[in-house]
């Protein structure tokens, strides 16, 4: 069982049984709730604010969403394990979070994609044409992730055959070694395309330097900001996600839970920060914020538009 440190983090086996409270699921619990009311303020602020219909946004709309379904399914999958315990409900909860944290990862990837086109297409991104791609990549960015989640729920889960079980059960050995390879790829492109945006930037921050005279001193404090932005919104998605992604790979379902959880919680703190790195940062989602703070809001704020290589 995942409650005597023998299980997984997600053995949804002993739910019939009555099990006793482990600190883990509790701590797990509370960073969904955290994550929930975080990408909530986000959904609600897109989501009801008129000027925010550009690409950018929903894409960021798009990445909180996930996070929020990540935060509920976290909640839901403590509320059924240890309240209402049902072997086929706490399925579609363990289905809910891999659809949403895939979809979490596959939005990263998306901004990056816009980012890096809105710097290297910069005279063409805003366009129909760039609606058109943002939408194809939302409809693929969901489409797959929902195929993923229903995976379990279909019948491809350990549950008859234990010695199939992966490190989170019910999910089989390759279902997760399908997700943990999924998230390298991405990881991969996402790191590549990182590295051509920082290119970018700086022959950019070079051609201003020289344009307006600047002093070399300029330049460098401009591109290292660049930099330093980039290398913390690609640390942070790998820092919280490597550690499960390798377990993924080369753990067995007969290692201890405490393992899982170990590498599982930190994955959840991807989405805890993503509304930080990605939505909190933007100056017109701070302006609506504060108006909303102050009792001010107003659906006529000017606002500025920016490139979502500045988000």
């Amino acid at each position: 069982s995942a409650r005597n440190g023998s299980g997984s983090s997600l053995d949804l086996e002993s739910v019939v049984q009555p099990l006793a409270l482990n600190p883990w699921d509790v701590v797990l619990s509370i960073s969904g709730t955290i994550i929930s009311c975080e990408n909530a303020v986000v959904v609600v602020v897109i989501f009801y604010t008129p000027t925010f219909r550009a690409p950018m946004f929903l894409l960021i709309g798009s990445l909180a969403t996930a996070d929020l379904l990540a935060g509920l399914g976290l909640i839901l999958h403590f509320a059924f394990v240890y309240f209402i315990p049902s072997e086929a409900v706490s399925l579609l909860t363990v289905g809910l979070l891999v659809t949403s944290f895939t979809a979490s990862v596959s939005s990263l990837l998306t901004i990056t994609i816009d980012r890096y086109l809105s710097l290297y297409n910069a005279l063409t991104y805003y366009s129909e044409r760039t609606v058109t791609r943002t939408y194809i990549m939302l409809i693929l960015t969901w489409g797959a992730s929902i195929c993923y989640g229903l995976l379990p729920v279909m019948g491809w889960n350990c549950l008859k055959e234990p010695s199939a079980c992966s490190i989170v059960r019910p999910l089989t050995k390759n279902h997760l070694v399908i997700l943990s390879v999924s998230f390298f790829a991405v990881f991969a492109v996402m790191l590549q395309l990182y590295v051509q945006i920082c290119r970018i930037v700086c022959r950019h921050a070079h051609q201003i330097a020289v344009q307006r005279h600047l002093l070399a001193s300029a330049h460098y404090v401009t591109t290292r900001k660049g930099i330093a932005t980039l290398a913390v919104i690609l640390g942070t998605f790998a820092s919280c996600w490597l550690p499960f992604a390798v377990y993924g790979l080369l753990g067995d379902y007969s290692y201890p839970a405490l393992y899982t959880y170990v590498t599982l919680l930190p994955a959840t703190y991807n989405s805890m920060l993503n509304p930080v790195i990605y939505a909190f940062r933007n100056q017109e989602i701070q302006k609506v914020l504060w108006a909303v703070c102050c009792g001010c809001f107003s659906s006529t704020l000017p606002f500025r538009s920016r490139s979502p290589s500045d988000v």
